[in-house]
């Protein structure tokens, strides 16, 4: 019975080292979500950037037919 008691009993060092785990995991959740913000900021500014310099080429190309 001792046995049984005793193995049922979480040892300090172990509970130390499964809150450990829990926060190292939600630090990880955390970095997981600032990434997937900081990739979809990009992702947008990349896409700004390549209708803008579409619509330079479009003006380019439309003053070069008209002046040609």
């Amino acid at each position: 019975m001792a046995k049984a008691l005793f193995g049922s009993i979480v040892a300090p060092h172990e509970l130390r080292a499964a809150e450990e785990n829990a926060a190292l995991r939600a630090k990880v959740r955390s970095l997981e979500e600032q990434l997937t913000v900081l990739r979809e900021e990009r992702d947008a500014v990349i896409a700004r950037e390549l209708l803008s310099m579409a619509d330079e080429s479009a003006a380019e190309h439309a003053l070069a037919s008209t002046s040609a």
